[in-house]
């Protein structure tokens, strides 16, 4: 089900939900930060940029690749500032199937140098069961991943 290795980290989940739910978790900047980070921008068509500030601090960005709806979005992802994955070096695709009145999600996340693989696969199974809940209609709570800044 789970693989991480080879610069590629795989995950697959069945959400209790279909496939136009869920793929609105994905390109919809206010549902995406329901399940991942604290701002979002997603351009909805090809050449379109992707961004997420995923726990205040780190930025990802890159640039949408393939947007078919409800079944298919692939876009490049790096680090903003990042000098071992910096935006656009690797590539996320994510397949949405309708099976049995739900949907099966499949990320391949590839491309990523070896020493941030482990890394990536953490962040992916972090990630990816928020989403589940989310779309599935669920409240995911806070993410403890997110960096409050103290009050000054």
């Amino acid at each position: 089900m789970a693989k991480t290795a080879d610069g590629t980290v795989e995950r697959e989940i069945y959400i209790e939900a279909p496939r136009e739910t869920v793929f609105g978790f994905l390109v919809e900047p206010e549902k995406m930060v329901q399940w991942m980070g604290t701002e979002a921008t997603f351009e909805n068509r090809k050449g379109g940029t992707y961004r997420v500030n995923v726990n205040g601090e780190d930025v990802a960005r890159g640039e949408v690749i393939e947007v078919s709806p409800p079944e298919r979005v692939v876009y490049t992802w790096g680090w903003e500032g990042g000098e071992t994955l910096p935006p656009g070096e690797s590539l996320i695709e994510i397949t949405l199937a309708a099976q049995d009145g739900g949907t099966l999600l499949k990320m391949v996340h590839s491309g990523i140098p070896e020493p941030m693989v482990a890394p990536h696969g953490d962040g992916w199974d972090h990630y990816v069961p928020r989403l589940g809940v989310v779309a599935g209609g669920g409240d995911p709570g806070r993410d403890d991943w997110i960096k409050v800044k103290a009050a000054s």
